[in-house]
């Protein structure tokens, strides 16, 4: 196997991934009147958030918020200028048109993404600490929004309803 800085990666991704697909499953449980199972799924995707914050923090991935900050506008640049626009025409080759409505949907959001980050670290650096409001993400595409809702949603059309807040 490959070097304990990739283990660590590997392991990170892949907790994170279970402890996200399992607060799905939970849903679906919950919807489904399954409480018991629901609240297992709930309790597993903690624990696996866990397991991914211990090999984060083993790799010396969480640096100090201007660290994170820079390290987040890196990661949304690479999403929305070079994985999305390779994903969005695989999708489109192969006819595959919810795939690539997902990820058009989601290139859209990283570019807010990396905006929002912008700001907040130079904000950060600033000389007055910005005004501290609530996010919005839209539950359908994941448009992301300080401070007020739109109307409707203006990478998907969603209602204002669809957006959820986030302290």
């Amino acid at each position: 196997m490959g070097n304990n800085r990739e283990n660590l990666a590997a392991a990170f991704a892949g907790e994170s991934q279970a402890s996200r697909k399992y607060l799905y499953f939970a849903e679906k449980a919950e919807q489904e009147g399954h409480k018991r199972v629901a609240r297992l799924f709930r309790a597993a995707a903690e624990a696996e958030t866990v397991h991914a914050r211990n090999h984060l923090r083993a790799m010396q991935g969480i640096g100090s918020t201007a660290e994170n900050l820079q390290d987040a506008l890196r990661g949304e640049y690479h999403e929305f200028t070079e994985m999305y626009p390779e994903f969005i025409k695989g999708a489109e080759s192969e006819g595959q048109l919810l795939a690539m409505k997902s990820f058009e949907m989601a290139n859209k959001v990283e570019q807010i993404h990396h905006t929002l980050y912008y700001e907040a670290l130079k904000n950060l650096l600033g000389p007055e600490p910005a005004e501290v409001k609530t996010f919005y993400v839209c539950q359908v595409c994941g448009h992301t929004v300080e401070g007020e809702t739109p109307v409707k949603c203006p990478i998907c059309g969603a209602a204002q309803k669809a957006f959820k807040a986030v302290a």
